[in-house]
């Protein structure tokens, strides 16, 4: 399966390989492994721009029709990636990431990252004020969320997933 990421006059300048899952009306799973490798169409204009594979952890993707963000299992916590909702196609799907994210490591407090990208974006043009307005709604409701202890994707069986990257979520 493949996961691309798309600008907003629909150029894609990522493509990564990800191993489905589960998929279900609810819920699309996928897990990036290490070494995973990672595609440039448009060359140096992505930030990840030169790497070639996935390096790290390989991470987990739980994702929910229509929302304005996915978050990501790590060994170590979990990432809040805001990004376009996803739009499923034949073996892969799109999204755009909208650089605002959140980490909650499993021990210890939650923090917004890169808080400062998501305006340069929106004043260089990059982003439109409907893609701003509608991620920082989803950060409020997360951040919400977060703060009263909610996490719908906070499940023994995703550590589980996580671990062994060949269960399904929600099992």
């Amino acid at each position: 399966m493949m996961r691309r990421e798309l600008l907003n006059d629909g150029r894609c300048w990522l493509e990564m390989d990800v191993e489905l899952v589960h998929e279900d009306d609810g819920l699309l799973a996928t897990f990036t492994p290490v070494g995973a490798e990672l595609r440039y169409p448009l060359g140096d204009l992505h930030p990840w721009w030169p790497k070639a594979a996935w390096q790290g952890d390989g991470v987990l993707m739980l994702q929910r029709p229509g929302d304005w963000y996915a978050v990501w299992r790590f060994s170590a916590g979990w990432y809040v990636n805001f990004q376009q909702p996803y739009v499923r196609w034949g073996d892969g799907y799109d999204t755009q990431d909208l650089e605002l994210d959140i980490w909650v490591p499993d021990e210890g407090a939650w923090r917004w990252k890169d808080v400062g990208l998501l305006e340069e974006r929106a004043a260089e043009g990059r982003f439109t004020d409907e893609q701003v307005r509608r991620v920082r709604v989803a950060a409020e409701r997360v951040a919400g969320d977060l703060d009263a202890g909610r996490r719908w994707w906070d499940d023994p069986q995703v550590t589980v997933c996580y671990k062994r990257a060949s269960c399904w979520y929600g099992k």
